[in-house]
């Protein structure tokens, strides 16, 4: 992921764990009105209750606004978790939906909820990486 990030990450969990993280994208057209009927500060708040969120700058897929990235725990990576981009992620129910999956383990741990599949993408830069 590229950009600069900004925001204060919650208490470290108890027993010294890595916790899911999750990544906002906050400038271009995300988190801005380009998209409309999105409270974003109250988003990134709701996301924030159930992990460390960091606010980037841009992700470089504006096509996708407002874009949340679920990283896997460790335990979620030590399982073959690997992030999880959501594009389109612009209702409360959306953002509900991501705050149960990252409470239940997110990647690597929990199933990706059937809802959220909807939302999932891959970056253009993923994409042409892996045709490589």
């Amino acid at each position: 992921m590229t950009g600069r990030t900004s925001g204060a990450a919650p208490a470290a969990p108890v027993g010294g764990a890595v916790p899911c993280r999750i990544v906002v994208c906050r400038a271009c057209c995300c988190g801005s009105p380009k998209v409309t009927g999105v409270d974003h500060a109250a988003q990134t708040e709701r996301l924030r209750e159930a992990a460390p969120v960091r606010v980037s700058d841009c992700l470089d897929v504006c096509d996708q606004a407002n874009v949340v990235v679920v990283q896997p725990s460790a335990e979620g990576r030590a399982a073959g978790g690997r992030p999880v981009w959501l594009g389109l992620v612009n209702d409360q129910a959306a953002t509900e939906d991501v705050v149960s999956w990252v409470r239940e383990g997110g990647p690597g741990v929990a199933p990706l909820p059937d809802i959220l599949d909807l939302y999932v993408f891959t970056p253009l830069a993923r994409r042409r990486s892996a045709s490589s």
